[in-house]
């Protein structure tokens, strides 16, 4: 069974979170550059498949796209040409950074910044995961790559 990931991109650092086989729960996978997470990603699409990418779309507080989504574009085109035959959906991910910290808020140590980053890309995904079950606007399906 081919496998749902989340993809939380930073220009330093990008978090990936992996679905269970049965696409009910996120769990974390880890955090790397983009450059390692790309590599990392085309691994798994090799060894296991990978069936869809839920990339976090950056926008604005106002909900418009800036600097941060063209760079985001720019990674989705990268991961286009590496993993073929997968689907790419990109989804608001307003809030899930500070989510994130909060939830870590009392456990984050200097230098633990990646967590972070590897909590967001699950937060993207599980609820990419619970809305699949009931269909929200919230997110932008784009054709198969």
């Amino acid at each position: 069974m081919k496998r749902i990931v989340a993809v939380d991109y930073g220009t330093r650092r990008t978090g990936v979170a992996l679905a269970d086989p049965l696409g009910l729960f996120a769990q974390p996978f880890g955090t790397w550059s983009p450059g390692v997470a790309a590599d990392r990603l085309a691994e798994l699409h090799r060894r296991e498949g990978i069936a869809v990418i839920v990339i976090g779309w950056p926008l604005m507080e106002d909900g418009t796209e800036g600097a941060a989504t063209e760079r985001v574009e720019a990674y989705i085109r990268h991961l286009t040409r590496r993993l073929r035959g997968t689907t790419i959906v990109r989804w608001d991910e307003r809030y899930t950074t500070e989510e994130a910290r909060d939830r870590l808020r009392g456990c984050l140590r200097r230098g633990q910044k990646k967590r972070v980053d590897m909590l967001a890309a699950g937060l993207i995904l599980q609820e990419y995961l619970e809305a699949s079950e009931t269909e929200t606007p919230r997110h932008r399906k784009d054709a198969e790559q």
